[in-house]
């Protein structure tokens, strides 16, 4: 049984907020399912978005896992509105989930995958 988007998201908040960071949900999606994307704010202003990761990086031993892949980093967080509106158009059930992570990287939070 795959775990729901909406109870995920969930727990990615708290694991943030437990680890003394801050975490708010952007977007809701399809409570079900659909793709989530990772805004994380580092304290020195710097913005990374991460997105879905390419099916071919999942293991077959552990379907149910969620990857990460970083999309593009940029010292202003504003420059990614126009990528999630263009991934809105295409798929409206995204979510966006938006981290200031605390003490811990944001690669202890979500697993990241390189491409």
């Amino acid at each position: 049984m795959r775990v729901t988007t909406d109870l995920w998201v969930s727990a990615l908040v708290r694991r943030v907020f437990g680890t003394g960071g801050f975490a708010a949900v952007v977007k809701r999606g399809a409570t079900e399912a659909g793709a989530v994307f990772v805004l994380s704010r580092g304290r020195l202003g710097d913005a990374a978005l991460y997105g879905p990761a390419p099916q071919t990086s999942y293991d077959s031993a552990k379907p149910d896992e969620r990857f990460f892949t970083l999309l593009d980093t940029s010292d202003d967080a504003s420059a990614f509105d126009t990528r999630l509106d263009k991934e809105k158009r295409f798929d409206p059930d995204i979510w966006v989930v938006e981290i200031e992570a605390g003490s811990v990287p944001l690669e202890e939070l979500v697993s990241v995958k390189a491409e």
